[in-house]
């Protein structure tokens, strides 16, 4: 009798084992069934309840960005703007991941930094373009630039460039037939007036002004300064190079150049609510390439 109950014991045992394994190998499957599905879901709905952190400067860029907050808001992206005034830190940020992306820079900018620090900064969407102007210091008419005047210009390679190719439009010099968008004042070969430029980062041209006689400056530092694209008394053709061109945009890393919440910023930023605030808040100083 003592025997029959050890084999029904062991034999209870046993296939409380076989169902305690079975139940165990059952949970493991269901589990990893449930992550897979998991990954699946986030790799195919777009980002939702994602924040974001985008470096701009102030004018227009942070502004711009303010309106297309409650637009992702209702996508379920929530927009965190960092309010930047260089032209270095917007890049940086992003490189060292402070940042998610920038709004600040066109694609010749893009490029020439990327080529000076080693870096692979891509552009995933051209948002609008802010056409440069000559405006008045000392001197009120281009016409009646004197001999040896003093242009301030923008320091940074692209953006000089596309100071020199305004001065060309002009008239009031003649620039190597190639030069293109990569010229410098090397690639003068006539200057009548015998001009001197002035070499100034982007953000300092306005307050140079009183100081020399006229300054080639970019459409949001224009801005910034309280100036008007109908006090300039040169402004780059809409149609020219330069529009073409200089388009400003977002700017990523290249591992997030696929982002989903990146891509629906985009998407927002070059929608028709974007564009009509654009057009109805800057006068001409800022023009929606969509």
């Amino acid at each position: 009798m003592k025997k029959i109950t050890k084999v029904i014991t062991a034999a209870l045992a046993l296939t409380l084992t076989f169902s305690l394994t079975a139940c165990g190998g059952a949970a493991k499957k269901e589990i990893k069934t449930d992550a897979v599905t998991t990954e699946q879901t986030q790799a195919e709905a777009p980002a939702q309840n994602t924040v974001i952190k985008v470096g701009a400067n102030i004018t227009p860029h942070s502004e711009i960005l303010e309106q297309a907050k409650p637009l992702l808001e209702a996508k379920g992206i929530t927009l965190e703007i960092v309010k930047l005034e260089d032209s270095i830190t917007p890049n940086t940020g992003v490189i060292e991941g402070s940042l998610d992306a920038n709004y600040f820079q066109h694609v010749p900018y893009l490029e020439q930094f990327n080529k000076e620090n080693g870096s692979d900064l891509v552009s995933i969407g051209a948002i609008h373009y802010e056409p440069f102007g000559v405006y008045a210091g000392k001197t009120t008419d281009l016409t009646a630039l004197p001999d040896g005047a003093l242009v301030a210009v923008p320091n940074n390679v692209t953006n000089e460039a596309r100071a020199l190719l305004l001065l060309a439009q002009e008239g009031i010099i003649k620039l190597k037939d190639d030069a293109g968008i990569n010229a410098t004042v090397e690639d003068i070969v006539e200057n009548p007036k015998n001009i001197e430029f002035k070499e100034l980062a982007p953000e300092q041209l306005v307050a140079a002004l009183p100081d020399v006689d006229v300054a080639v400056i970019n459409g949001n530092y224009a801005i910034e300064g309280g100036l008007h694209v109908s006090q300039a008394l040169a402004v780059e053709a809409n149609d020219g190079l330069a529009a073409q061109t200089y388009g400003n945009i977002i700017a990523t890393s290249k591992d997030k150049e696929n982002d989903e919440a990146l891509k629906v910023l985009v998407e927002v930023l070059q929608s028709e609510d974007i564009s009509k605030f654009i057009n109805d808040t800057y006068d001409g100083a800022v023009v929606p390439l969509n």
